[in-house]
C-alpha cells in the first residue's frame, strides 16, 4: 500500500507561513513590498493592537484584474519572474509567490482592487486558504489588503506573540527599512488611529531626517564612490554620534534592505581608533551591484544576500568610509589661522611708489617702575620689592625634615602599605584622602583588614542611583528640576513608539515630559540629580533598552531605572574629592548589593594581603 501522498494546498500554505509570516511585522513587510512593486506612489498602513486585530495596507498602484486577484493567493503564483534565469536579473522586491498564500493560510483576508482601465474592481474574502466570496466592487484604483485575526487558526503561534509594544516596534522597524530606500514614495503609518509616520516624497537625506530625527541627519557624513564593480553612496555618522545601543544602522543593495555582518565589520574597522569598542555609529549605506552578481534567494525573508565579489566590495566600502572620515577631519569648523596671513595684509610690490613707512616706537628713558606711583600695580610691585628679604632661600630652610615627618605621619593612615606612599604616587593618576585612594579616575582603593579593596567608581554610582530611582518609582514621590528652556526632541518612529509607552513611569521619576507630535517630545524638567544629562541621549538609550519585551511593570521600571542610572552616574575618569569618595563608599555599602550592578557586572575586587606579601617575598 502506498503511503506517500501530496499535501493539500491549505496545509502546504500553513507550512510555508511558518517561515514567511512570523509576526504582524512580516505581514506589513510583504504587503508594502508588493505595493512598491505595483508602482504605488502612496502607501497607507494602519494597524490595530499592533497587528493582532487587523493590518490594512492601501496603495494607488496598478491594481489587479478579477482573475489576477484570485490567482495571487495560489502558491508560487507571481508576476515578477517567468523562468529560472530571471532570478539573476531581479529588479523587484518579491519573486517567490509565497507571501499572499501564506498570509491567507493563517488569517482572515479581504482584498479590494481595481485596475486603472476598469470601472469596477473586485472584492475577495479568504479565510484559512478557503475562498469565501468574490464579487464586483466599486473601489479606488489600486489595492486595499485587510488582514484580520492573524494566527486565529494557529493558537500556539498567536499565544507566543510578544507584547503590543514589542510587536509595534517590529512593525515600525520594517517600515523604516522600506521607506528609507524609497524616498520618492509617500507613506503613512497609524496605530489604533494615532499617526506614527507621515512621510511626503523627499530627498534621501530629508527622508532620513524625517524617520530618524533631523538632529542626527544634519551631522551625517556623505559617502560616495563609483567603481566598475559596485557603486556605494549614503551617509555615515560622526564619532560624536556613537551610541552603546540603538544606533540606526542600515545596509541596502539594489533597493533592498539586507543584513550583512561582514560589511558591518568594515564600518567597525573604519571607526576603530575613533570610538570606544562597545559603541556603534549610525550609517545608511546603499550598494548598487549588477543583479547577476547577487544571490537573494537564500531565505524567504530575503534579508540575507550573497555577493559574488564580497572581499573586493568590503575593501571598497572600507576605503569609502575612511575617505569620508578624512574629509570630516580635514575641514575645520573655524579657521583661526587666517588672521595675519599675507593674503589678508597689504603686500609690497617691486616698483610700487607707495612704500609703507616702517612702524615707529617711542621710549621713555626716564621711566622707573620701582619709583613710579601712577598705577596700583606699580605701587604693589614697588612694595613687594621693598619688603622681600635678600635671601629668600632662608624661608624654606628645615622643610626637608618637616616633609619627612609628614610622610611618616601619612604612612600611619594606610597601615596596609606600611610605607610612605608619596614616592610611589609620583607620576601616577592617583588622588588620596586620609583612608581612600583614587587610581586613574576609575577605581577607589581602600585598605581593609583582609587586603586592598578596589571599587569601580562608575559602576558603584550606577548601583546607588539604580536603587534610588527604583525606590522613586515605587513611592511616586519625585523631585523635578525645571529646565530654563524646554528641550524639544525628535526621534525615529520606532523610538517614539517605545518612549510613548514610558511617559507615565518617566513622570513618576520626576521628568516633566509630554508628547507634542507622533515623533516629537518636549522635556521641561529633569529628575533632581540629573542636571547636565542630555535628555536626547537619555531617552534614546532608554528606548533601546526597552525595545526588548517588557510586559510587566517591574521589568519596565528596571529598564527605566537602569537607563537613567547609567546616564547620571559619574563618568570614568572624573577625579573625586576625598569627601566624594567617602560618600560614594558609604552609599555603596548601604545598597542592596554592593558587589554587583543590576546587570550582574562586578563592582568590587579584593587583593588579599597574602597576595600583596607574595609580591615582595
Amino acid at each position: 500500500m502506498d503511503i506517500i501522498q501530496l499535501l493539500p494546498d491549505s496545509v502546504a500554505n500553513q507550512i510555508a507561513a511558518g517561515e514567511v509570516i512570523q509576526r504582524p511585522a512580516s505581514v506589513v513587510k510583504e504587503l508594502v513590498e508588493n505595493a512598491v512593486d505595483a508602482g504605488a506612489r502612496r502607501i497607507d498602513v494602519a494597524v490595530v493592537d499592533a497587528g493582532r486585530t487587523s493590518v490594512q495596507v492601501a496603495d494607488d498602484g496598478c491594481g489587479m484584474t478579477e482573475t489576477d486577484a484570485r490567482l495571487a493567493f495560489e502558491r508560487h503564483a507571481t508576476s515578477k519572474i517567468r523562468q529560472a534565469a530571471d532570478l539573476f536579473t531581479l529588479t523587484t522586491m518579491g519573486f517567490r509567490g509565497e507571501a499572499l498564500p501564506s498570509i491567507a493560510a493563517v488569517a482572515q483576508v479581504e482584498l479590494c482592487t481595481r485596475t486603472a482601465g476598469h470601472d469596477l474592481g473586485t472584492r475577495i474574502i479568504i479565510e484559512g486558504s478557503r475562498v469565501l466570496s468574490q464579487e464586483p466592487e466599486a473601489c479606488h484604483a489600486g489595492s486595499v489588503f485587510t488582514v484580520k485575526n492573524l494566527f486565529y487558526n494557529v493558537p500556539a503561534r498567536r499565544k507566543f506573540l510578544k507584547s503590543n509594544q514589542t510587536e509595534l516596534s517590529n512593525i515600525t522597524t520594517e517600515m523604516e527599512r522600506i521607506v528609507l530606500v524609497h524616498p520618492d514614495i509617500a507613506f503613512t503609518l497609524t496605530s489604533n488611529g494615532m499617526p506614527l509616520l507621515t512621510l511626503a516624497p523627499a530627498s534621501l537625506k530629508q527622508r532620513i531626517g524625517a524617520v530618524c530625527g533631523q538632529r542626527m541627519a544634519e551631522r551625517l557624513l556623505n559617502v560616495d564612490v563609483e567603481t566598475s564593480m559596485v557603486s556605494i553612496h549614503g551617509f555615515v555618522g560622526t564619532p560624536e554620534q556613537a551610541r552603546r545601543r540603538g544606533a540606526q544602522q542600515f545596509f541596502f543593495v539594489n533597493g533592498r534592505y539586507m543584513r550583512h555582518p561582514y560589511f558591518h565589520r568594515a564600518v567597525q574597522e573604519a571607526f576603530q581608533q575613533l570610538v570606544p569598542a562597545e559603541t556603534q555609529v549610525p550609517y545608511f549605506v546603499y550598494f548598487t551591484v549588477p543583479p547577476a552578481e547577487l544571490d537573494v534567494n537564500i531565505h524567504p525573508t530575503k534579508t540575507e544576500i550573497k555577493f559574488e565579489n564580497e572581499q573586493a566590495v568590503w575593501q571598497i566600502l572600507l576605503a569609502a568610509l575612511r575617505e569620508a572620515l578624512g574629509r570630516f577631519n580635514a575641514i575645520p569648523t573655524i579657521d583661526f589661522d587666517t588672521v595675519g596671513r599675507p593674503d589678508n595684509m597689504p603686500v609690497y610690490r617691486a616698483g610700487a611708489t607707495d612704500v609703507p613707512a616702517p612702524p615707529q616706537v617711542s621710549l621713555d628713558p626716564a621711566f622707573n617702575p620701582f619709583t613710579a606711583q601712577d598705577t596700583v600695580a606699580q605701587a604693589t610691585a614697588h612694595h613687594a620689592a621693598a619688603t622681600a628679604p635678600h635671601r629668600w632661600e632662608s624661608l624654606y630652610e628645615g622643610m626637608q625634615g618637616d616633609a619627612a615627618a609628614g610622610s611618616r605621619e601619612r604612612a600611619v593612615t594606610v597601615p596596609s602599605l606600611a610605607l610612605d606612599p608619596a614616592p610611589l604616587l609620583a607620576g601616577a593618576s592617583m588622588q588620596r584622602s586620609a583612608e581612600l585612594l583614587q587610581y586613574r579616575g576609575e577605581y577607589v582603593l581602600a585598605a581593609v583588614p583582609d587586603g586592598l579593596l578596589l571599587v569601580h567608581q562608575h559602576r558603584a554610582h550606577v548601583r546607588i542611583l539604580y536603587d534610588r530611582y527604583l525606590a522613586l518609582l515605587a513611592t511616586a514621590a519625585p523631585v523635578t528640576q525645571r529646565l530654563l528652556f524646554p528641550a524639544v526632541l525628535t526621534f525615529g518612529a520606532a523610538e517614539a513608539a517605545t518612549i510613548a509607552t514610558l511617559l507615565e513611569p518617566l513622570r513618576a521619576m520626576g521628568m516633566d515630559i509630554s508628547q507634542t507630535a507622533p515623533t516629537v517630545f518636549a522635556v521641561a524638567g529633569m529628575p533632581a540629580g540629573m542636571e547636565g544629562v542630555d535628555p536626547q541621549r537619555l531617552l534614546a538609550d532608554l528606548a533601546a533598552t526597552a525595545a526588548a519585551d517588557t510586559p510587566t511593570p517591574a521589568a519596565m521600571h528596571h529598564s527605566i531605572a537602569m537607563a537613567m542610572a547609567r546616564a547620571a552616574a559619574i563618568p570614568t575618569g572624573q577625579v573625586l574629592a576625598p569627601l566624594e569618595m567617602s560618600d560614594l563608599m558609604d552609599q555603596l555599602f548601604a545598597s542592596a548589593d554592593p558587589n554587583h550592578t543590576p546587570t550582574g557586572a562586578a563592582i568590587t575586587a579584593l587583593i588579599p594581603q597574602s597576595a600583596i606579601d607574595r609580591m615582595f617575598s
